[in-house]
């Protein structure tokens, strides 16, 4: 192929910049045949919370609305139905039914009427049981009643009658028109439904409600040191609150608060005591708003009452009629609480007016709202009025809608069917199945979702898959000592078996456990006293390989056996218990406790296990009605998919042949006996010799991408790959595109608009044809990949970074006020790096910093006064770590020094502050293109002269090894690059996959496009090429294009300059010769100059479209240890540089076109 077109993309959270290319390699002649920059609205607060890692929703306000329409369209419905069961039992008021419509609209109101049931009109139609209540009111409140001036009595409200209703429909027949005032009632307020789980209360912790009054105030003698005095508030009980405040609250004496009062309990239920035998209790006194508190308090006062809802609001009122009842007296309780009083009184009505609820009215009122639905009809058939009002009605909650479809896709495992008719009701015709265009049935295959990660299946997977890429390193030399530890497959099953007792592991844990076996064997005589000392003095000596601080000596936990910790320690406390369940017996508790959400039916299932499995059924009950519901968080594999590579996972006792799936076995088999199988692909065999598999019993313990190998074939391939071959098969993706499946909606925005912009200019450039990509070029901002957590971590680091280079430069400004020090020029990026490699200097070493130099050095803009400790601190600090000489700051940015890179750019690129220091230049020449302690061990002792006749020695090994653990003991990472005598293979291998890491999800999407039709069955296809941010900063340097980036915004900055009088927007650079866009130091903060023009996301296109494998190859150092090989790719490398040079002009005039 002579002509290839080339789509270079530059995705970022809010913007997508593009370049297409032409390109003939063989003729060596190329265009620009568009460029360009969409730009994607977005909000700036929801952009910085999602780069912050803050879960994003560009839609939560609509949302918040949606739910409180639902909330009401819920009740209208309700209230509906309520209508329709009321007016075939006889119940409501003519006049109420003569404004329902129960023909056409099922129950809903005439349009335009609202009628009240209590009134016709204006006229309260309950009056007879107003004036009883009139009379309780009489008898109870006397004082109330009187003459007014115009001669009226004063009354008391007609709506009022409802709590007296309420309370005597408990005890006494009330008419039925009063009973479906009542029912109406209970419909409009049905209190608060909580699914199990979302209550607050934790087992070992007793939270109540107290309105206590405190008899003494006593004030500490000292204030703490926020200047907080703290106070021992006695309360009337005995309780001690202790509290502290900047105002005094000697005034709270002889009054009375309201407090949440947290009782920390035993297993045993017994309270809790501190060392001194005191009551461990928290007070909390909230505001008279906070939620949680008049929930508890109502709760508390109605419970102690001993009445139901109605009465005891019906019993306030008569006690104290000027209370208010609407979000003061009652405000939010659980539904339990009205649901036990309707049922109360539906229950004492029925039995008083048997002949308002018979069995034919029942069947009546069932066929009446479940008319098409038989099942349901025959579901309700016999239950009764009770029900029908309790369950089905008035406190039906429906299901939470499944969200299996949010859950992501197995791509190991799926299955294929055909899709099922639909009759005209919507049900499905079994047998009877969708057809294509062609008259055949329609098969779809369909993936299966990923298993719940508290799975009993995915517990042991992750332990086993956890376990098989730990290691144990010294700290001090870095140096493998997993075999120390684990030498045999007993030693791991031991490990595996703890592990699998934890809920969750930090260092500590496993290093304390590796080490106490160990030094056991060590000193098999010894006394635990002698072990425990021995532990003490070997712990610091080690390191596992996950996340690990050493400065803090702190690590990430790791979730082990999550699920079986939890349910054995419960198990534990149940009553004639015996050891731990069994597998079966747990998956099916694990079962219960995970697809249960109701409170009822989940104590009903756990009644029913106890009572199966042998348990007190009381007790095991009592500890498990409160396990705390499951997260819905959710693995890669199908459940299906770690039941078939478990068994090739596991190893020694936990092994068993049999347990191997049938399907893997005949595999095992044809990969042992190198039979003929065209399953089994050349990769797997390669595999299977590498490693050794050539018994049956080979295949235990493996890691989990070999498993995969030998059960699936493949380990990240997809199982099936697409080719789209023109414009129309991306529009027909777009159109069937699932909104909200890739559950974030910014990458989910970003994605489909990618694809949009790509349909665009096929269509434009390409007109649709047939495969008209070649290759797609493609650069995903670091944000889009990363974590919420690591973009989390980013921000900080930013913001970190930000307030250094602030700081550097005012200390730059400073220094260059010094007379004694030389050649300073504050806004030189090279001198920047310089003092900023020998700040990071100083502050690594282990030497204690004095406290307001650690405060000086995070920040932004020190003072004057600031600046100059600090520079003097400095100063005494930082030695070249080659010599270990002191490294004047008056000398620092001559040419007498120079920033050297420990691992030299020629073995492995790696530019970053991890791999540089500061050193004499002629040290630095001297070391040339050796590793730091390789130049060592070549020149240690040798003399160099550094100017004038000054010499400098060579540190030898010892002190070299002395000097790097002391000043750059707070810098691990460059530390051991100091101390590396090799690169490791796998370091060049990370930066290699490191560049190939893009998008799972969008990789997939476009290698769709350019997908070879032969050889080309990875996952992403191999014309799909991806760059990262290094590469294209270093080819955008290399091509000049930082140049015509200048060129394009500087009138923007001479504009500045003419609109302020001033000539600080601009400054002459001696390198280019030319002026160049500054920006002064009080605007720089937030400040970056590519920010402010859109047009540089398409000049990074561009790059990225320009950029070849042979570029990402050489800077990747993909051939670090061929010599041959790098040269030749330098040459290319040279060859297109000259390309570029060539045609400045017309990049330059393509990006100034972009709008």
């Amino acid at each position: 192929m002579k002509h290839k077109h080339i789509l270079g993309l530059d995705l970022g959270t809010n913007s997508i910049g593009w370049a297409l290319i032409q390109r003939n390699f063989e003729e060596k002649y190329g265009k620009i045949l568009g460029m360009g920059s969409r730009i994607i609205p977005m909000d700036q607060g929801i952009l910085g919370d999602f780069d912050k890692g803050n879960s994003v929703s560009q839609t939560a306000e609509r949302t918040r609305y949606r739910g409180v329409r639902r909330l009401r369209e819920r009740f209208l419905l309700r209230r509906e139905r309520l209508h329709r069961v009321l007016n075939i039992l006889g119940f409501l008021p003519t006049h109420y039914a003569n404004e329902i419509d129960f023909t056409k609209r099922f129950g809903k109101f005439i349009p335009d009427t609202e009628p009240k049931l209590a009134y016709y009109g204006k006229e309260f139609i309950f009056k007879d049981s107003f004036e009883k209540m009139l009379a309780d009111f009489k008898a109870n409140q006397p004082q109330l009643f009187y003459t007014k001036p115009n001669g009226e009595e004063t009354k008391i409200p007609y709506d009022w009658t409802i709590y007296f209703l309420r309370k005597k429909a408990l005890s006494e027949r009330i008419s039925k028109e009063e009973l479906a005032w009542i029912l109406l009632n209970f419909n409009q307020k049905r209190g608060y439904y909580q699914l199990r789980g979302e209550e607050e209360e934790n087992p070992n912790k007793k939270v109540e409600f107290h309105s206590l009054k405190i008899v003494d105030v006593q004030a500490d003698e000292t204030p703490n040191k926020k200047g907080e005095t703290w106070y021992s508030l006695i309360l009337e009980n005995g309780w001690v609150y202790r509290r502290s405040s900047k105002i005094s609250l000697e005034d709270w004496k002889d009054k009375t608060r309201d407090f949440i009062v947290t009782t920390d309990l035993n297993d045993d239920g017994s309270v809790k005591t501190d060392k001194e035998g005191n009551e461990k209790r928290s007070f909390r006194a909230p505001s008279e708003g906070d939620w949680n508190l008049i929930k508890k308090r109502t709760e508390y006062e109605i419970d102690n009452s001993k009445k139901s809802v109605g009465s005891y609001i019906y019993d306030t009122l008569l006690q104290n009629p000027n209370q208010k009842i609407k979000g003061k007296l009652v405000r939010t309780i659980e539904r339990k609480y009205y649901r036990q009083e309707l049922e109360t009184i539906l229950k004492k009505q029925i039995e008083l007016q048997p002949e308002l609820f018979t069995d034919e009215l029942y069947d009546d009122c069932v066929r009446e709202l479940y008319k098409n639905n038989e099942l349901h009809r025959e579901s309700l058939s016999g239950k009764g009025f009770l029900y029908l009002f309790i369950k089905d009605i008035i406190f039906y909650q429906r299901p939470l809608r499944s969200q299996k479809s949010n859950i992501g896709n197995c791509a190991l495992e799926f299955r294929i069917h055909k899709i099922n008719k639909k009759d005209e009701n919507g049900k499905l015709i079994k047998n009877v199945f969708e057809k294509d265009k062609n008259g055949e049935d329609i098969i779809v295959k369909e993936y299966l979702k990923g298993i719940p990660k508290s799975n009993p299946y995915y517990q042991e997977f992750r332990v086993l898959q956890w376990l098989s890429n730990l290691k144990i390193y010294t700290k001090k030399t870095d140096e493998d000592k997993t075999y120390d530890f684990l030498q045999s497959t007993e030693d791991y099953e031991q490990l595996f078996d703890f592990l699998m007792s934890q809920k969750e592991v930090e260092h500590k844990d496993v290093l304390e456990y590796l080490l106490k076996k160990y030094l056991k064997k060590q000193y098999s005589d010894a006394k635990d006293a002698v072990i425990k000392k021995e532990l003490k003095n070997h712990l610091p000596k080690y390191r596992w390989n996950f996340v690990y601080d050493e400065v803090k000596d702190e690590s990430k936990k790791y979730p082990m056996n999550e699920t079986g910790y939890e349910i054995n320690r419960r198990l534990s406390k149940v009553e004639g218990a015996k050891g731990n369940l069994d597998f079966e017996k747990q998956y099916a508790l694990w079962h219960i406790l995970y697809s249960v959400n109701d409170k009822i039916e989940f104590e009903k299932a756990l009644k029913k296990f106890a009572e199966k499995n042998g348990f007190d059924e009381t007790s095991f009950v009592e500890n498990f009605i409160n396990f705390k519901p499951f997260k819905s968080e959710y693995g890669s594999f199908s459940e299906k998919a770690i039941k078939k590579l478990l068994p090739l996972m596991r190893f020694g006792k936990n092994w068993n042949y049999d347990q191997i799936s049938e399907n893997t076995q005949k595999r095992i088999l044809s990969i042992i006996t190198g039979e003929d199988n065209e399953e089994i692909k050349t990769i797997v065999r390669e595999k299977a010799q590498k490693y050794k598999l050539e018994n049956e019993s080979d295949f235990q313990g493996l890691p989990l991408w070999l498993a995969q190998y030998v059960v699936y074939g493949r380990h990240s391939e997809a199982s099936d790959l697409g080719k789209w071959t023109s414009s129309k098969d991306l529009q027909k993706f777009l159109e069937e595109f699932k909104q909200h499946s890739l559950r974030n909606p910014i990458v989910e925005q970003v994605v489909t608009e990618t694809l949009r912009v790509v349909k665009d200019i096929w269509e434009q450039y390409g007109e649709g044809r047939e495969n008209f990509f070649d290759e797609i070029h493609i650069e995903l901002g670091r944000e889009m990949k990363n974590t919420a957590e690591e973009r989390k971590r980013i921000t900080s680091t930013i913001s970190d970074n930000e307030n250094t280079n602030l700081r550097i430069k005012a200390l730059l400004m400073e220094l260059k006020n010094d007379a004694e020090i030389e050649n300073v020029r504050p806004y030189s990026p090279m001198q920047q790096e310089i003092l900023k490699i020998y700040e990071e200097g100083a502050l690594s070493s282990d030497i204690e910093i004095e406290e307001d130099v650690l405060k000086i050095s995070k920040k932004a803009e020190p003072t004057s006064s600031e600046l100059q400790r600090y520079k003097l601190w400095l100063e005494q600090k930082y030695r070249s770590p080659y010599t270990g000489q002191m490294i004047s700051l008056s000398r620092l940015f001559t040419s007498d020094y120079e920033i050297e890179h420990i691992i030299p750019q020629s073995k492995y690129f790696d530019d970053s502050f991890s791999n540089k220091v500061i050193c004499e230049s002629a040290v630095n020449k001297l070391k040339d293109n050796q590793l730091g302690l390789e130049f060592i061990q070549n020149h240690h002792g040798e003399k160099v002269e550094i100017r004038l006749g000054k010499t400098v020695t060579i540190l030898t090994e010892e002190e070299y090894r002395e000097f790097v653990a002391k000043n750059y003991a707070n810098n691990k990472s460059k530390r051991n690059k100091l101390l590396m005598d090799e690169v490791p293979e796998k370091m060049i291998e990370r930066q290699i996959n490191d560049t190939r890491y893009i998008s799972k999800y969008i990789s997939e999407i476009l290698s769709n496009i350019v997908r070879a039709d032969q050889n080309d069955d990875g996952v992403n296809s191999k014309n799909l090429i991806p760059c990262n941010g290094k590469i294209t900063t270093r080819l955008k340097q290399d091509w000049g294009l930082n140049d015509v980036w200048n060129e394009l915004i500087l009138p923007r900055f001479e504009r500045l300059n003419t609109m302020l009088n001033t000539q600080s927007f601009t400054a002459y650079s001696e390198n280019h010769q030319k002026m160049l866009p500054a920006i002064p130091f009080e605007y720089s903060k937030g400040f970056q100059k590519k920010r402010i023009d859109h047009r540089h996301h398409a000049m990074d296109a561009l790059v990225i479209a320009c950029a070849t494998r042979d570029h990402i190859n050489l800077l990747n150092n993909q051939s670090a240890k061929s010599e041959v090989k790098r040269y030749d790719l330098q040459y290319k490398l040279r060859k297109t540089e000259k390309y570029f040079n060539q045609k400045r002009k017309q990049r330059k005039r393509y990006i100034q076109r972009v709008l």
